[in-house]
């Protein structure tokens, strides 16, 4: 059987076609989380270390864009309470870090969200923290 230049054309056309209606092995932005280092502060200024992990696997995701940030006592109904939440340099993959002011003692919530590089739709979390005096 001879192929001729159109059928060629045909066959590599429907072959493209049934190619990218293929599923593409791309995770959720649901299978990824922010969990907190640690969750016990004092009141005053500290640093609050973040980890981003693929949950699949548990391995850090590094190189997510945080783009939003807040800080407040919502957790104890104070959710007009803030505090300042600033990026801190952190010195590990898949660790984000952030310089807080805890003013008072109680329960606080950081807000996160976060693209992480790769997946589509953003990645948000809120994360509570106890704070003693």
């Amino acid at each position: 059987m001879l192929v001729t230049s159109g059928k060629a054309r045909l066959f590599a056309l429907v072959a493209v076609a049934i190619l990218s209606s293929a599923p593409r092995a791309r995770a959720n932005i649901n299978d990824y989380e922010f969990r907190l280092v640690e969750a016990q502060f004092k009141t005053g200024q500290a640093i609050v270390s973040v980890s981003l992990v693929h949950k699949p696997d548990d391995k850090p995701a590094p190189n997510a864009v945080i783009f939003a940030t807040r800080l407040d006592m919502a957790p104890d109904g104070m959710e007009s309470m803030t505090s300042m939440i600033e990026p801190a340099p952190s010195p590990d993959p898949g660790v984000y870090r952030f310089q807080v002011d805890l003013t008072d003692a109680g329960t606080w919530r950081i807000s996160l969200a976060a693209k992480v590089q790769g997946e589509s739709g953003t990645l948000q979390s809120r994360l509570i923290l106890k704070v003693a005096p």
